[in-house]
């Protein structure tokens, strides 16, 4: 009895140290329980699952990038809410509720007047960004709506900070499902050209160049984010529908869609991630696999360039900015069964080529040997890690080589493209 009883405190004492060692080496698991994999249109949900555990193993170069992560989101946390009814004057047709936006390359030739107010007529300067296209629109509004829910929802699914998602939620919220501040699902007055036209099909990318980041921030606040409710998701989801009906049937979307350049290719990858993310997986699957030969075929050839591309007086920012799309839609084509990174064109293109066009100027190895008005050697960092994971070996070589983006390289977070240069569409 006496052993007994002398062997209770040594218990206690042992017990007390498990409970020590365990909370010393899984303190987060504890307080901030693994998440549900997001069923992510673009991102892998399930990998940012295993990135959320590491994290919560404390893994220290994740916890680098989360702390750039982080900082951004904090960056949005006093920002916003935006809304589309707020610009100075509405679209044309006089529905405060339509988004506007201004063609970024089109230039005023006199000084306004009363009579002739926005100076036309208009005139093009390729590359040149006109500083009106980012006041009296929507353009730079919609981009924070982008940009802030992306950074807000993911910093909630590593974090558990509950201010990010009720944040994220109120972005949302405000911009599409509010009745008083709502946005109407259509872009029939994007990139109008004051005094020519009232809006224009190429207009679609200024959503289909950072439209699924929202796509893929709604799927992760929908792993029981606080302050995104059930409603929401519906809501969420009715408009996602609508706008996808627009883009597949109106007259600009069928225009957008038969383009031959990157506004094509962005194009397919907005309409396969909404596709996806609304149920149609057999539409998001047609679109990855009809991308072989309607946009690859003659988009790439067979050095891995894209002519199109190259002819811009911003070559380099345009051949990043369309493998952009066609990284997203290959990821999106990994969801549905598609592998579009092993694809081969007749001429041996693909996309792996077109990334390892890119790895001389990416690297700092060489010179970009073609017009560009303003080199980012870091534009290319987000597709060389794309080609890395999908098995490239010179882009693999390539990484540790490539120039950090701003704000960091988020990469680890979030495997997804991005278009990391300030040019517009």
């Amino acid at each position: 009895m006496r052993s007994l009883v002398s062997a209770r405190p040594r218990l206690g004492v042992l017990l007390a140290a498990v409970a020590t060692l365990t909370a010393v080496f899984v303190p987060s698991a504890a307080a901030h329980p693994l998440s549900a994999a997001p069923d992510t249109a673009v991102l892998d949900g399930a990998r940012l699952q295993q990135t959320k555990l590491h994290l919560d193993q404390g893994d220290p170069q994740l916890r680098r990038a989360l702390g750039d992560l982080t900082t951004r989101a904090d960056n949005w946390l006093n920002q916003g809410p935006w809304t589309v009814v707020d610009k100075p004057k509405p679209a044309p047709g006089g529905d405060v509720h339509d988004y506007l936006s201004q063609a970024p390359y089109w230039w005023p030739t006199t000084t306004p007047t009363a009579d002739n107010p926005w100076g036309c007529p208009y005139v093009q300067r390729d590359g040149q960004r006109n500083p009106e296209v980012d006041t009296g629109t929507d353009r730079q509004d919609v981009e924070k709506v982008f940009d802030s829910t992306y950074d807000l929802a993911l910093a909630w699914y590593y974090t558990g900070d509950k201010r990010y998602a009720r944040k994220a939620g109120q972005v949302l919220r405000t911009w599409f499902l509010d009745p008083a501040t709502r946005m109407n699902p259509n872009l029939n007055h994007a990139q109008f050209i004051p005094c020519k036209y009232d809006g224009r099909a190429i207009g679609i990318i200024d959503f289909s160049q950072s439209y699924t980041s929202v796509v893929d921030a709604i799927a992760i606040l929908g792993t029981d984010a606080p302050g995104w409710t059930k409603t929401d998701r519906t809501a969420m989801t009715k408009w996602n529908s609508d706008f996808l009906g627009w883009l597949k049937n109106s007259a600009f979307g069928k225009e957008e869609g038969a383009a031959a350049n990157n506004h094509g290719t962005f194009y397919d990858m907005q309409l396969a991630a909404l596709a996806y993310a609304t149920g149609d997986k057999a539409l998001a699957k047609r679109t990855v696999l009809d991308a072989r030969a309607k946009r690859i075929d003659p988009q790439i050839a067979g050095d891995g360039s894209q002519p199109q591309e190259l002819a811009r007086t911003r070559s380099w920012h345009y051949s990043t900015f369309d493998l952009v799309a066609y990284t997203r839609l290959a990821a999106i084509g990994r969801h549905v069964g598609v592998n579009l990174w092993t694809y081969q064109g007749p001429d041996g293109q693909g996309l792996l080529k077109a990334v390892d066009y890119l790895l001389p100027a990416a690297t700092g190895a060489a010179a970009w040997p073609h017009p560009e008005l303003e080199f980012y050697r870091y534009a290319a960092s987000d597709i060389v890690h794309a080609a890395a994971d999908a098995g490239d070996a010179r882009a693999r070589a390539a990484v540790p080589k490539l120039q950090t983006p701003p704000g960091g390289d988020l990469w680890a977070l979030r495997p997804a493209a991005g278009q990391l240069d300030s040019i517009a569409g």
